[in-house]
């Protein structure tokens, strides 16, 4: 571990009763696996599986992967060999949360059914590579929110360039909450301004700006599948389009994580999604379609994208990949907590302070819904106590647009 961690604030742990960690252990978790069975025909092996990881991730210690899973080496490197046989709730919650995930797709086949050798066994790979989450995100994609933020953007053609900007930032920001047509009527705009409670978007387009001529390289890491990536394309397209980047890179997970989290096939989805739909979105679809043919957009799925570790951590090719970047947009919960770390510093530690590890600079766009939180001034702080107490950190109603250069 860095050496810097010695005097860093705890990693936060789920084992106080009540507290958000914990309710994602003890609550979230085992609905989301009853949710997961109900969705899909699985069979007996399947059930068998999903009821066991029920009772050992409420009840249990964690175990390692079986012999023959493909990255059980690279788990016990990220920390099973560590945590094996630790409460789930004892081990820090970030890699709880990681690994809770990678059990589920064990348990449901994602990777294949293996024996300790390694052999196929039963079922075998009949239902490899089937996202237990599939249905769940083309439901929100196809929900009739979504046509209404699509609908927003014919009324974004001929607006001046800086209000587009601003639409399309915010829109990728809060991400399903069709904040598009909010911010294009002005009926959400109060709403919108009280929830930002850092606000670096000036910082981010300064940064952007140079690589108009420098035809520059900006690297986004996605977040969740759905409603949330559409305005992370749509933002992509305008960066593109506009000259604010000559490429962009897309980083997306290897395999399905934390439920909703984008894959290369959700944003094979997602641009089907545009270019069926009516109007100005079709035309964004299109280009993003070309742009993706022609190299200048580009979809990354690093395995260091689904590990549990905060990015300190990095492989050196990732490293390099973002020192290389105009900006890297950190897009979302997850990502900020493992741009940050996962642990309960002062909300007023600055944020270029916590990220100066960073190998170039990095944005983050991110609606609060976990505890982990840094950047603010010591009178949004207080505010935000006096109305709400600590619920502001979880309610997913906040949000930050936050810049380290």
């Amino acid at each position: 571990m860095p050496a810097s961690d010695s005097v860093s604030p705890p990693v936060i742990l789920g084992n106080e009763p009540g507290s958000f960690p914990w309710s994602v252990l003890a609550e979230r978790h085992p609905a989301l696996i009853r949710k997961v069975r109900d969705a899909f025909p699985y069979g007996p092996e399947q059930h068998r599986a999903l009821d066991a990881l029920l009772k050992n991730c409420t009840e249990g210690a964690v175990e390692p992967l079986p012999a023959g899973a493909e990255d059980r080496e690279q788990w016990e490197e990220w920390g099973t060999r560590e945590y094996a046989g630790q409460s789930w709730f004892d081990v820090p919650w970030l890699w709880a949360e990681g690994y809770f995930y990678r059990q589920l797709l064990q348990a449901v086949g994602y990777f294949g059914a293996t024996d300790e050798s390694g052999r196929s066994e039963g079922s075998g790979d009949a239902w490899r590579g089937i996202d237990p989450f599939r249905p769940f995100k083309l439901a929100e994609l196809d929900a009739p929110e979504t046509d209404e933020e699509l609908a927003a953007l014919d009324d974004l053609v001929g607006r001046p360039e800086e209000e587009q900007a601003r639409a399309l930032l915010h829109g990728s920001l809060w991400g399903n909450r069709a904040d598009l047509g909010f911010r294009l009527s002005g009926a959400d705009e109060g709403k919108e301004a009280a929830g930002l409670v850092a606000d670096d978007s000036e910082a981010l387009w300064s940064l952007l700006g140079p690589a108009r001529r420098a035809a520059g390289t900006v690297c986004l890491v996605a977040d969740n599948a759905g409603r949330e990536l559409v305005p992370d394309l749509l933002l992509l397209d305008h960066l593109l389009t506009r000259g604010y980047a000559g490429h962009a890179v897309l980083h997306v997970k290897p395999h399905p994580y934390f439920v909703s989290d984008a894959t290369t096939a959700d944003v094979v989805d997602a641009l089907r999604r545009l270019t069926r739909a009516p109007g100005e979105a079709a035309a964004y679809g299109r280009r993003l379609w070309s742009a993706m043919a022609e190299g200048r957009l580009v979809v990354r799925a690093h395995p260091f994208s689904c590990g549990p570790l905060a990015y300190t951590e990095m492989p050196d090719d990732l490293r390099e990949e973002f020192a290389s970047a105009t900006v890297t947009l950190m897009k979302g919960d997850l990502n900020y907590r493992r741009l940050v770390g996962d642990r309960l510093r002062p909300p007023t530690t600055p944020f270029a302070d916590v990220t100066a590890y960073f190998p170039g600079p990095v944005a983050a766009l991110r609606t609060l819904k976990s505890d982990v939180i840094v950047g603010l001034d010591a009178r949004t702080e207080a505010a935000l106590v006096a109305a709400e107490g600590q619920r502001w950190r979880t309610s997913g109603t906040r949000a930050v647009i936050q810049v380290s250069s």
